[in-house]
């Protein structure tokens, strides 16, 4: 098959997904249209330049609706001769996208693509597109649905972490993130959102609490205890499901859960033959690309048996990557996945994460992808993996390699 290369890696800053957020006035397509536009601009893309446009988003209702990746390149100075698809695999959507453009490549459907997603959760709720998975009785009850956040203690509950692991966990994150961005590590790959007149808006990720510590964090109530023991609860729910369990232990909260924001990345993919075309010289090869079915009730462990079978297809140990991306979407799913690895968290998120940054649904699979090119180039090591976690129970993972 032919090489699937990543020439390019684009994101926006990150602002909180609420009204006073400083990205609430953008809808999704205008944010898209910033990404695109940059990705044009910083390689000199002209006409037909691309076979296709592939976009994550996950809520997609209203301005999130219709063919959004369609619409974006119409609203952007991208030719409108290419075409545009929207998709939709939960928080792995900008993964998925990426991984899809990657695999297109490899089989010869096209030389180029831009992929990626954007999610602008305080326009969008999450949620609000109804999912069958929760709404539905007779899919809820066959599958013992449980929200997210019960998902999450669940694992800590099941694989045995504590409170204190996970507010430690969500501290470091937030410590990394500002050493990061003070250090200019995301430098590279950051595109400043602009309003109608062209002024800067946000360049910076807004989301984050650097001052954060155990003692501020030790002050949360846990956010899904409520939900989980009030009768009828949804732990009741997940006792069902795993009889061994005596109760579910509630650790998580706002301050080690990933933070809920407006966001948008993009990647350009393309063959050898395209980097030529366009001058453009590969910062990396898409290795491999992996996703599975996991548990719907537990839910969020899928990092784990994606990683397991990427490693087995690839012939690759866990030792042989250097560097770890894991989407924080809570932290007792960064610490099932060291756990099941025995990897050394100084090589997993080291820039921060979701907890610190935030989790844009549809655009963080590609954002941590860029994050993990980004890191590896400044670090000059060779090889890294990025994996998420899914909704309904799915797992994801790309491994890179520089080249």
């Amino acid at each position: 098959m032919t090489d699937a290369y990543i020439y390019d890696a684009v994101r926006t800053p990150r602002g909180k997904g609420r009204k006073d957020g400083a990205l609430h006035e953008v809808t999704s397509v205008r944010l898209s249209t910033q990404v695109l536009n940059a990705m044009k601009e910083r390689n000199n893309l002209e006409g037909h330049a691309v076979e296709d446009v592939i976009w994550g988003n996950v809520t997609q209702v209203g301005e999130q609706g219709g063919c959004l990746a369609r619409t974006a390149v119409l609203a952007s100075d991208l030719d409108q001769s290419i075409p545009g698809l929207a998709i939709n695999r939960f928080c792995a959507s900008g993964m998925e996208a990426v991984n899809l453009a990657a695999n297109q490549v490899r089989g010869g459907a096209g030389e180029g693509y831009i992929a990626g997603g954007v999610e602008m959760m305080g326009r969008v709720a999450m949620g609000s597109d109804g999912a069958a998975i929760a709404v539905d009785p007779s899919v809820a009850m066959d599958t013992y649905f449980v929200p997210q956040g019960i998902s999450a203690d669940i694992i800590a509950t099941e694989y045995g972490f504590s409170r204190d692991e996970a507010d430690a966990l969500a501290v470091e994150s937030q410590r990394r993130a500002a050493e990061a961005w003070e250090a200019g590590r995301f430098d590279k790959s950051i595109v400043p959102v602009t309003d109608q007149n062209g002024l800067t808006i946000l360049d910076r990720d807004e989301y984050m609490r650097p001052g954060t510590d155990m003692q501020s964090l030790g002050a949360l109530k846990p956010s899904f205890k409520e939900m989980g023991e009030v009768m009828p609860g949804f732990d009741q729910v997940a006792l069902m499901k795993y009889p061994h369990l005596e109760r579910i232990k509630h650790i998580h909260h706002a301050g080690n859960s990933s933070g809920i924001v407006d966001g948008a990345a993009g990647v350009l993919i393309g063959s050898k033959e395209f980097g030529e075309k366009w001058g453009l010289k590969p910062r990396a090869r898409i290795k491999a690309t992996a996703k599975i079915g996991t548990d719907p009730t537990i839910m969020l462990t899928g990092p784990v048996p994606v990683t397991s079978k990427i490693l087995t297809e690839t012939g690759m140990t866990a030792k042989d990557l250097d560097l770890f991306e894991v989407n924080e979407a809570f932290a007792s799913v960064v610490l099932r996945f060291m756990q099941a690895f025995d990897v050394d968290d100084s090589k997993v998120n080291v820039n921060g994460g979701s907890i610190a940054m935030g989790h844009p649904l549809g655009a963080t699979g590609a954002i941590i992808i860029g994050t993990l090119l980004d890191e590896l180039e400044r670090r000059d090591l060779e090889t890294g993996l990025a994996t998420l976690c899914i909704a309904s129970g799915m797992g994801a993972a790309t491994i890179i390699e520089r080249v």
